[in-house]
């Protein structure tokens, strides 16, 4: 029961994203977090504390207009006080050129009482940087910018 509970939350926070409720993500954190985005380009990089993630959302959201994420999978194991998720997700969203950008992002989470302590994403870098170089294209120089880290 406890992993179906587990389950629905990581698919409603997805949803809860896609409408640009980004913040109850960011809420779920516990006070000591990590948020790992696998590679080097603008959307990479580790994060510790809420502003950072905060500072991340707000850059993905300036540069992808309306993201869509749709779960596929998830699955999770433990017990409460150290349940493993494991995410398959696929992501959409419009450049502003029009473009459609579409991706698969797998997380791997752990959460202590229902509060995520770290989260580990990888994405298709190949395909997330020709995004981002169409975006600097496009004069988003936030495309180009160095990773958010704390």
């Amino acid at each position: 029961m406890y992993q179906r509970i587990v389950a629905a939350k990581v698919r409603e926070t997805f949803a809860k994203i896609s409408r640009g409720d980004w913040e109850s993500m960011v809420a779920s954190t516990a006070p000591e977090f990590t948020y790992r985005f696998y590679g080097d380009h603008a959307l990479g990089g580790e994060r510790h504390t809420r502003d950072a993630l905060r500072r991340w959302w707000t850059r993905v959201f300036s540069m992808l207009s309306e993201p869509a994420f749709t779960v596929d999978q998830v699955i999770s194991q433990g017990p409460p006080w150290n349940t493993r998720v494991a995410a398959a997700v696929r992501v959409s969203a419009k450049l502003p050129d029009g473009t459609e950008y579409r991706n698969v992002i797998h997380q791997f989470m752990t959460l202590k009482w229902g509060r995520l302590i770290e989260v580990r994403t990888l994405e298709d870098t190949a395909l997330l940087e020709r995004a981002l170089d169409r975006l600097a294209e496009l004069g988003y120089t936030e495309a180009k910018a160095a990773p958010i880290e704390d």
